[in-house]
């Protein structure tokens, strides 16, 4: 993503810092380099934001679930320089999410701690990230992208227990990997993507443990993104909108857009990889757009959502359309934001589905306000 908050995805973590009244701290441009793996697949700790991102959609019980796993880690700028062992010098956040397409009902589920004591942690060397008995881990894999990803979360009555495999190399956002997010330089991540991976394991649902279900080729597909900043949003943006689909061809296709007050584009961007390829073809600002063509209103936040959106790109015109309009999630708890995110289809312009995958919508219910 740009994911966080929540994508997959950005500032999320540096919002609770500011909602816990936290000081921003430095922001500096990100210097382009080259990302090393399996180093950057952990954690970044002298940076201010992160978050591993895991969203897709598998069958089980004759039925099409969608699903959202991700950690986030922040920077306390206030604390490090104190040597106590207590200090909250890193804090950490997890979102979790199961959205049941033919139930047409979404559940979620949050948790938050400091760094530390074994209760929360974020490996340098790797991917291993958990806060208490949540986790995300990685492990070496002999294959396109190297990665499997192993996902346990036991959430309030639902559980996923979830093995990702990668079928494709790993995916450099931006510029090898420094993707901008607004018109200044500092306003960038270092962000990369895992698409295509497969899919395997349980989910549980109100104790009913059940079998992720072999398919077609693209039956069971997940989006991993990891993404680390230093920066904020630009003052001009109130929130943005991101795709993150797994084409049926095998394309992967990432589209966003952060959106000033008036819903127009502040800054956009994207990319889009063949099947098989190693290059990806990377979107210019001003060459990706979001054009909502459907609305569903949420009765918890009164929020505003376009549940149906045209992104044209260099790749194609396509159709976002929302598989369940109610996937807002309240992660007051946590992050401290309001936010949409949920499985969708992507149709071409026949209207032919093409796709699966993620959509996000942040600053809908509230302006974000960072920093």
């Amino acid at each position: 993503m740009l994911a966080a908050p929540s994508r997959r995805r950005w500032l999320a973590a540096a919002l609770a810092g500011a909602a816990l009244g936290l000081p921003a701290g430095r922001t500096h441009a990100l210097p382009l380099r080259t990302l090393a793996f399996p180093r950057d697949h952990g954690s970044h700790p002298d940076l201010r934001t992160e978050w591993w991102y895991i969203t897709g959609h598998a069958r089980a019980d004759g039925r099409l679930w969608g699903f959202q796993v991700t950690f986030f880690r922040s920077r306390v700028d206030a604390t490090q320089a104190l040597r106590s062992a207590f200090a909250a010098k890193q804090l950490l956040f997890a979102h979790a999410a199961l959205t049941d397409v033919q139930g047409q009902r979404l559940r979620h589920d949050q948790r938050i701690a400091r760094a530390g004591f074994g209760i929360a942690e974020a490996s340098e060397m790797d991917t291993a990230v958990h806060l208490r008995d949540w986790h995300v881990m990685r492990s070496p894999l002999d294959g396109p992208g190297h990665s499997r990803y192993r996902a346990h979360v036991e959430g309030d009555g639902f559980a996923l227990d979830l093995t990702f495999d990668s079928t494709q190399p790993v995916l450099l956002q931006g510029d090898q990997g420094l993707s901008r997010k607004g018109p200044q330089e500092r306003q960038a991540s270092y962000y990369y993507s895992q698409p295509q991976l497969s899919v395997r394991g349980h989910i549980a649902l109100a104790g009913r443990r059940m079998a992720i279900e072999p398919g077609g080729a693209h039956d069971n597909r997940a989006w991993l993104d990891h993404e680390c900043s230093e920066a904020l949003l630009h003052p001009d943006a109130v929130g943005w909108d991101w795709i993150g689909m797994n084409l049926h061809d095998g394309r992967a296709l990432t589209a966003f857009h952060l959106r000033r007050a008036d819903g127009s584009a502040l800054w956009a961007g994207g990319s889009v990889r063949a099947a098989g390829a190693v290059q990806t073809q990377v979107f210019a600002h001003d060459a990706v757009t979001f054009t909502p063509l459907r609305w569903w209103i949420s009765a918890s936040s009164g929020a505003r959502y376009p549940i149906e959106w045209r992104v044209d790109t260099p790749a194609g015109a396509f159709t976002v359309h929302a598989l369940l309009p109610d996937q807002e999630l309240d992660s007051r708890g946590s992050t401290g934001a309001i936010y949409w995110e949920g499985l969708c289809e992507l149709r071409d312009a026949s209207g032919q589905a093409v796709g699966r995958g993620y959509l996000e919508m942040t600053g809908y219910a509230q302006r974000l306000r960072l920093g």
